[in-house]
């Protein structure tokens, strides 16, 4: 059964304007009553009106996110896993999430047209670079933002949400050091990325911490796909010395660097180990490798969902104020990681 506002309130004997300011967040209704309207709307598949809604209370109830679009331009696993943590919490607050596309040359602009919409309460950026120039159109726009990443080079004074990803690389590297390997690689995501940057300073951090060389690490950088591991990993296994153990920035990565060492009649961990990002995609389970793979560990799901959750509850409750948040990654050891061969 469908019902209106009207409906509703007869239902569970409370006025319209009890029942709208239950739904709507305000704070003098209190937790009981809260609960008893959100649980017949779960009951009853009430819908409020959102026109009306966003009269009473000045708010669109959505958070807003402008893709970048263009022929050289694919969306990965990685972004959709984030998507869609963000979306589960949407969802959780009967909010909408809204995505502007725009033109990589437009992006600015868009955002800009996005703000003075009225059609999002907030809005986040991901796939920070150095020195990102959104950041500071981000503080000069009047509406809530949260940047997921951070930039280098231009301070933290803005709100966040993060992963230590020069602590997992640094951390991942001094496990491989105390295998013994001496000659380890990196197959990383985009360079001018900052979350490559961070992972790339992690691993040299810890060579250089352990007197190991640096000035010819083998590092490649690209777009986060099985291709690109593949690829990389063949380049790699092509030098005069080529490693013994590779440190990867994806899972999806992974794929490709085993398939390379297969083709080279390498195996994983008994040859070359392996430890990759592990951003918990729901169809790439590290522990489900022919070699299960030791991953610095991270959910994007749900820091898409922490991305959403902080941002709806600012708008909900201005008083609770965006700041900053870095997440340890885990360092989960399993048998693509051995002491390293003889030589």
């Amino acid at each position: 059964m469908v019902v209106n506002l009207r409906q509703l309130a007869e239902m569970l004997g409370l006025s319209q304007t009890t029942v709208s300011r239950a739904l709507n967040g305000y704070p003098e209704v209190n937790a009981e009553t809260r609960e008893r309207v959100l649980q017949a709307v779960r009951d009853t598949g009430y819908r409020p009106n959102r026109a009306a809604q966003r009269l009473a209370t000045g708010r669109a109830a959505s958070i807003g996110l402008v893709m970048t679009v263009a022929p050289d331009i694919d969306t990965d696993v990685h972004f959709s896993a984030f998507l869609t943590g963000l979306g589960e919490a949407s969802v959780r607050h009967d909010f909408h999430f809204v995505i502007n596309p725009s033109a990589p040359e437009e992006e600015e602009t868009t955002f800009r047209r996005l703000a003075a919409s009225g059609n999002v309460d907030a809005l986040f950026i991901a796939s920070v670079r150095r020195d990102d120039p959104r950041i500071e159109m981000l503080r000069s726009l009047p509406i809530p933002y949260l940047v997921h990443g951070r930039a280098i080079g231009q301070g933290e004074d803005y709100p966040f949400l993060d992963i230590d990803n020069e602590g997992a690389f640094y951390e991942a590297t001094q496990l491989l050091i105390s295998l013994g390997h001496r000659r380890i690689a990196l197959i990383n995501g985009q360079e001018h990325l900052t979350f490559a940057m961070r992972r790339k300073a992690g691993m040299l951090a810890a060579l250089q911490e352990a007197g190991l060389e640096t000035q010819d690490v083998l590092i490649a950088h690209d777009f986060m796909t099985d291709e690109y591991g593949f690829r990389a990993t063949t380049a790699f296994l092509a030098d005069a010395r080529p490693p013994t153990a590779i440190l990867c920035s994806s899972t999806v990565m992974a794929l490709g660097v085993v398939r390379a060492l297969n083709r080279a009649g390498l195996k994983v961990g008994d040859d070359v180990s392996l430890i990759a990002h592990d951003d918990v995609l729901p169809l790439l389970k590290p522990e489900h490798f022919n070699v299960p793979l030791t991953t610095t560990q991270s959910s994007l799901r749900a820091a898409g969902a922490r991305v959403a959750e902080r941002l709806i509850t600012h708008v909900l409750s201005p008083e609770d104020a965006l700041e900053h948040e870095v997440w340890q990654a885990e360092l989960i050891i399993r048998d693509s990681t051995k002491p390293a061969p003889r030589s």
